[in-house]
């Protein structure tokens, strides 16, 4: 199935990765949102668990391994082309995770990746649906420390 003008969504998983830093963004390097900010990430693959899928996803493209922790929200992205149609869906589930080893780098299918300042999130360009899930899972690891 084509991602682009799909047939139908696409189940995808995101990252929440805090750690003293701040928070972990990658540029992406492919459409959608090539060029943007966003949490690490991408779609499951068939016979993929969503878990597996985040492991896979977070190890691609920024070189960590991590910890899979509480579900933080699900949520749809939906992009139409000029004329309308549905040319992304995508529906996001995303987890608060821990690094637990790697080394922060650039992957596949993004062009950067660096921790940012919980307080920098809106210079970042992030959408108000992740910047909130980002103080979700900010609150969400205070209350389990």
């Amino acid at each position: 199935m084509s991602r682009r003008f799909p047939d139908r969504p696409i189940v995808a998983v995101g990252a929440v990765i805090i750690a003293p830093e701040g928070v972990l963004l990658v540029r992406r390097g492919q459409p959608p949102l090539m060029g943007e900010w966003s949490l690490p990430g991408g779609a499951v693959e068939t016979g993929e668990t969503v878990a597996g899928a985040l492991l896979r996803e977070v190890r691609e493209e920024t070189g960590l391994n991590v910890h899979v922790g509480p579900l933080l929200g699900v949520f749809d992205r939906i992009h139409h082309d000029d004329q309308g149609r549905v040319e992304y869906h995508y529906v996001l589930i995303d987890f608060l995770c821990t690094a637990v080893g790697g080394t922060l780098r650039a992957g596949s299918d993004t062009a950067d990746a660096l921790w940012a300042l919980p307080s920098e999130l809106s210079d970042y360009g992030l959408s108000e649906s992740a910047i909130a899930v980002v103080q979700k899972g900010i609150g969400c690891a205070a209350s389990a420390a």
